[in-house]
């Protein structure tokens, strides 16, 4: 096993499998033809033709498109069709910093193929020149990645709030870290992936942050979506994210971007481009 295997794992998917999904005339996502299927039954909504699938043009402003495709995806989900309902809206546009033409329930979004946004947290600590990194053990209850290896604070990127509001807010509810501790936290940049998964299609976008924390610091959850924290020394971190997929497929990439930037994949290992290359597709 690789790094670059990590990086694989987290974008495995086939273009042809899927039918865009237009609003106003601009393609914002995919649909898997199962899924277009069972939009066709709501045509007060959703056209749905053998090449692609398009929200009904009289849906013309923000608020009628959020409110007729909320009533869709509740009626799917009351019928068990959608899994992992937050009632956490997230926007629906092409990219980041591009106004949303609608909202859209967090747990539809891949079936929908839209880019989702997400924010994750490296807790690291130094002794000297010991470098340990803060890793968190997910909940054997979450609908996504249950019991796998996460970063110390994760969260998706729901619409509303902005990047740092967010990541101060999931600081305290993930590891009761104070909000003047969160503050520090320094933004390092993005990774980027595209997945099929069972449902649809995941074209997600990551805004990464590094904390150094105090040795004494000891992260406590809150929310219930952590199992557990430790403390890693950081040549166990490169064991387990190169030799496993202990990891949640995203967090890999997320630790592997860390290794990355602070020199322990140093620039003459044998991969240090492709795997640079591999976390911005």
């Amino acid at each position: 096993m690789s790094f670059l295997d990590r990086i694989a794992a987290a974008n495995q998917h086939d273009p042809a499998q899927f039918r865009p999904f237009e609003v106003a005339g601009i393609a914002v996502g995919c649909v898997k033809p199962a899924f277009a299927a069972t939009l066709a039954r709501f045509p007060e909504v959703f056209a749905v033709a053998e090449d692609r699938v398009t929200l009904d043009p009289g849906l013309d402003t923000f608020e009628a498109r959020t409110a007729a495709v909320d009533g869709v995806l509740r009626q799917l989900h009351g019928e068990g069709g959608i899994d992992g309902w937050r009632d956490e809206p997230y926007p629906v546009n092409r990219s980041f910093p591009e106004p949303a033409l609608f909202n859209i329930e967090r747990a539809a979004v891949p079936y929908f193929g839209i880019p989702g946004y997400g924010v994750h947290m490296n807790g690291y600590v130094r002794d000297g020149d010991t470098l340990m990194l803060w890793v968190a053990t997910r909940s054997r209850f979450k609908p996504t990645g249950p019991g796998k290896l996460d970063q110390l604070v994760a969260g998706g990127q729901p619409a509303g709030i902005g990047l740092t509001e967010n990541l101060v807010k999931e600081c305290a509810e993930e590891a009761s870290i104070p909000a003047d501790l969160a503050a520090r936290a320094v933004a390092v940049g993005a990774i980027s992936y595209k997945l099929e998964t069972p449902v649809g299609y995941r074209p997600d976008v990551i805004f990464n942050y590094d904390l150094e924390l105090p040795a004494d610091f000891a992260p406590v959850n809150t929310d219930g979506e952590i199992e557990s924290f430790a403390l890693w020394p950081i040549e166990q971190v490169v064991e387990t994210v190169r030799d496993t997929d202990a990891y949640k497929f995203n967090c890999a990439l997320v630790v592997i971007d860390f290794l990355i930037r602070h020199g322990i994949i140093p620039p003459d290992h044998p991969d240090y481009v492709d795997i640079i290359r591999g976390l911005s597709l």
